[in-house]
């Protein structure tokens, strides 16, 4: 963070210092531009104190200027003012800008032989060598315009063709932009082949400038496809300290994080020159940061200073991506740096090929006879480079210390030079593109019928009142297509139809070194911008020999969500799992999603399941156990109640009551089947069911033992003395109706229950989470809580009836099996409240069901065991006398 910091202040002092230069340098040439512009169509005169620039000339019709490095380097003597300033030397001659020039005359030479292209009209150019400076750039920009350095003259009433139509060049985005903004304000066009500045395409400023080379937004553009595609989302940037970088870092920030691509780790400018303290701290940076790819919007010259770092710290295992400025650098791609280097992917200018070209070189021939003229000395200064040669007269001791002298004579077929290898032709390509442009355009401009122009009263430019700014209209309006297959058009920025070339640095066994293209990105006017890669042609730096893992934080999986690491960038974060009942199903999502109300989110949380639905079931072991336990009571009453009516006659069974008997044994079997209603899925008419038949069921069922144990005390009382009409007052038809309306309160109770306040069935998802319960709610509680008191009444009343009977004789002793059931059946359904009170869910019901079964068993077992025993295994006691002896005995 204190890198990007830094960078962000230096890149404001910068601007700030470059835009008063370029102010100061502007107003300075505008007051030039506005001396020489007085007399440039009348005059031969020229400033006093002349700057002879490096040139080549040739005549014609229209000029084309052009703007190229021929050499590395300038040295400008001191500027005392005590003498006369010194011509600015250029030395470190430059061949791949030479072939760039060159490329130019060719294009210019090819023109002039078309005849479906400019057929009247013979093309010149007018080439310069900037030296790589601004001030020697800008002089020989505003010389292209004025004609001062031709010392062109025009008919007295000046009019005419311009001393050049347009102008190929700059290579360089400061010197492009110092010079547009100036060459702008007389509309004159001017086409660069190499300058990339995105802020070149601001139209209000640069309204005559345009480009063959895309701009560097779309570069930045290319680079996070790149890094998208990789999946590389945490990346060091570092930057060279002029418009270049800056405006491409600039770029290059705003686009990374508007399109989601990633974060910067760190960000740093480097220096220009060999500054070994601040690029030690850069590598350090780099050495500490976890981000294994680092992009370099830099020159060659930075690169090699960087390296010189890299190489003294050992710094392996980083991916690099190469700006276009040195993707194909071949000073950088020796066995020494490729260890570092190797896989290097870097944005290349769009290769082409120029048919012509090499046998076009191969005719370039010095002139001896000029070798001291600036006018045409570029050719001179490369043979002299090539073959280490001096045209005469040479300088003081050559020849003395075995200095040759150059004949013109040399062949360059006998001697290694780049200038003849075109096999990766890339600035020239876009040379020859931008020549191609503006011959286009005049064309057109010339085609055009009079009455018929764009320009006012319908008008049309012609060779004789040609003036720049009209061909500014024709170059916006270009299309053609290149030899190579490349469409050629301008947005209305003066932006190309971009593409790149993909390379990738290859370190072969044997140890060379190969750039290979590996894809290509381009946008077309159809389809937009689209990256081809070729992923199995990439050669990878490292032993995987697979693409390097770049990320700050590892992808959070489906499941979990990210969070940011408070003080860093949006890619460093926390994956945090889902919580319950949230999910997410795909990789690093911002957020987790609540599943639907019937859903619950699974163990991973990267899905939602249906919950789990839980009630009393006929097919979990419970359900199933209950239901056997249900029918196993309802099967006993059955075989009872069989036994019972095939012994209606005996003692024991008439002594019993044996009508009241077969009462209770259907209210038993009944009680037993209404426990099935509480198993399976709660539906209304179950839940509307399921208490009301209890209900109705234990009532019918203690009503009997109420009355039985009321006929067991009136028999008692009717055996003593006037005693008779106990028994007369209540005698069958009594008992029968007061079963019946016993019973029939407690069906009006269910009635006015159900019909005010119904149970229904209900989904709880309170007891938990994941499961849906389905259960019966009561509906009214009061509706529930009388039912249960008022079997609880009876039971009450049957048990202390019961119980002051107890004591009776041995022959009316069912009165202690009465009061022993009416115990246990009270017993069970005091447990069964706080029991079901507290039983959540399917359990509420199988502690009800319990309660029915336990109670239902206890009543039967009870009061039918006995009788049962007696009849079926001691059938000698189930004799009148032996039931009256027994009373006796007793």
């Amino acid at each position: 963070m204190t890198g990007l910091r830094k960078g962000v202040n230096q890149t404001k002092v910068m601007w700030t210092l470059l835009d008063t230069n370029l102010l100061l340098l502007m107003l300075l040439y505008l007051y030039f531009f506005s001396a020489v512009s007085s007399s440039l169509y009348s005059s031969l005169c020229q400033l006093q104190g002349e700057f002879h620039l490096n040139g080549m000339h040739k005549d014609g019709d229209v000029v084309l200027g052009g703007l190229f490095e021929i050499h590395f380097f300038s040295n400008y003597p001191d500027l005392s003012f005590t003498s006369e300033p010194q011509q600015p030397t250029c030395y470190g001659f430059d061949i791949l800008g030479f072939r760039q020039a060159l490329t130019m005359a060719f294009a210019i030479d090819e023109i002039n032989r078309n005849s479906n292209l400019l057929p009247n009209v013979t093309l010149g150019y007018s080439l310069y060598d900037n030296c790589v400076q601004l001030g020697i750039g800008f002089h020989a920009a505003l010389s292209l315009a004025s004609g001062q350095e031709e010392q062109v003259l025009l008919h007295e009433t000046c009019v005419g063709t311009p001393p050049v139509l347009g102008i190929v060049g700059d290579s360089s985005s400061t010197r492009s932009i110092a010079i547009s903004t100036v060459l702008g304000l007389y509309r004159v066009p001017m086409v660069s082949y190499f300058a990339t500045c995105s802020c070149l395409s601001d139209r209000q400023k640069f309204p005559s400038f345009f480009r063959t080379i895309p701009s560097d937004a779309f570069q930045v553009h290319a680079m996070i496809q790149i890094l998208k595609r990789f999946s590389w989302t945490w990346t060091g940037l570092l930057l060279s300290d002029d418009d270049y970088g800056l405006n491409a870092a600039q770029s290059f920030q705003s686009d990374l994080g508007s399109s989601g691509g990633g974060c910067l780790a760190y960000t740093e400018i480097l220096p220009w020159g060999d500054n070994p303290a601040e690029l030690k701290r850069i590598v350090d940076v780099m050495k500490k940061s976890t981000a294994r790819v680092v992009i370099v919007f830099a020159h060659e010259s930075h690169m090699i200073n960087l390296m010189e770092e890299v190489v003294r710290q050992n710094v392996t295992g980083l991916q690099w991506i190469a700006s276009e400025a040195w993707t194909s650098a071949a000073v950088l791609q020796t066995p020494r740096l490729m260890p570092y280097l190797g896989g290097t992917l870097g944005i290349a200018i769009r290769r082409g090929e120029i048919p012509g070209l090499r046998n076009f070189l191969l005719q370039i021939r010095p002139d001896p006879h000029h070798n001291n003229s600036y006018e045409n000395n570029m050719v001179n200064q490369f043979w002299e480079h090539t073959f280490q040669c001096r045209f005469a007269p040479p300088p003081a001791g050559w020849v003395e210390a075995g200095g040759a002298l150059c004949t013109g004579l040399e062949d360059l077929e006998n001697v290694e030079t780049e200038l003849l290898d075109i096999s990766n032709l890339r600035p020239e390509y876009n040379v020859y593109k931008a020549v191609y442009s503006l011959a286009y355009a005049l064309d057109n401009m010339l085609q055009c019928e009079p009455g018929r122009g764009p320009f006012s009263g319908h008008s049309c430019g012609n060779l004789q009142t040609l003036e720049p700014w009209q061909l500014v209209y024709y170059l916006e309006k270009v299309n053609f297509t290149t030899p190579f297959g490349d469409q050629v058009s301008f947005d209305g920025n003066g932006d190309v139809l971009p593409i790149y070339d993909i390379m990738n640095w290859q370190w072969l066994p044997d140890g060379r070194t190969k750039l290979q293209t590996v894809g290509e990105v381009k946008k077309s006017a159809f389809k937009g911008e689209e990256l081809k890669l070729d992923e199995d042609r990439i050669f990878w730096n490292f032993e995987s020999k697979e693409p390097p893992q770049s990320v700050c934080s590892e992808s959070c999986p489906p499941g979990t969500r990210m969070a940011r690491k408070k003080g860093e960038p949006e890619c460093c974060f926390y994956c945090i799992p889902c919580s319950e009942g949230k999910t997410s199903n795909k990789t690093d999502s911002m957020e987790c999603t609540s599943c639907p109300e019937d859903f619950w989110s699974s163990s991973q949380r990267d899905l939602c399941v249906p919950k789990i639905t839980e009630f009393l079931s006929y097919h979990d072991p419970l359900g199933i156990f209950l239901t056997a336990t249900s029918l196993l009571g309802t099967f006993i009453c059955i075989v009872v109640l069989g036994i019972f009516i095939y012994h209606r006659r005996t003692p024991v069974v008439r002594a019993n009551n044996s009508e009241l008997s077969f009462q209770l044994l259907l209210s038993l079997k009944l009680c037993f089947l209404c426990s099935l209603l509480f198993i399976g899925r709660p539906r209304l008419w179950t839940c509307q069911l399921r208490h009301a038949v209890f209900g109705i069921s234990f009532v019918l069922c203690v009503s009997c033992i109420l009355v039985k144990t009321m006929v067991v005390l009136a028999v008692f009382k009717a055996s003593k003395p006037g005693g008779e009409t106990s028994l007369k007052w209540f005698g069958v038809v009594q008992q029968r109706l007061t079963v019946l309306v016993l019973t029939s309160f407690q069906a009006a109770i269910c009635t006015a229950w159900l019909v005010t306040a119904s149970p229904s069935p209900h989904k709880n998802t309170e007891y938990h989470n994941d499961k849906i319960v389905y259960e019966c709610i009561v509906g009214s509680p009061v509706g529930f809580a009388v039912l249960l008191g008022y079997i609880g009444l009876l039971a009450i009343l049957s048990f202390l009836i019961a119980f002051l009977s107890r004591n009776l004789p041995d022959s009316f002793n069912e009165a202690k099996f009465i009061t022993f059931s009416m115990l246990i059946f009270c017993a069970v359904w005091v447990a069964f409240v706080p029991a079901y009170i507290s039983s959540p869910g399917k359990y509420a019901d199988a502690v009800e069901v319990f309660a029915i079964l336990a109670s239902s068993f206890g009543l039967l077992m009870a009061l039918f065991g006995p009788k049962c025993y007696i009849i079926l295994l001691r059938p000698e006691r189930n004799t009148k006398k032996a039931i009256m002896g027994r009373g006796i005995h007793s």
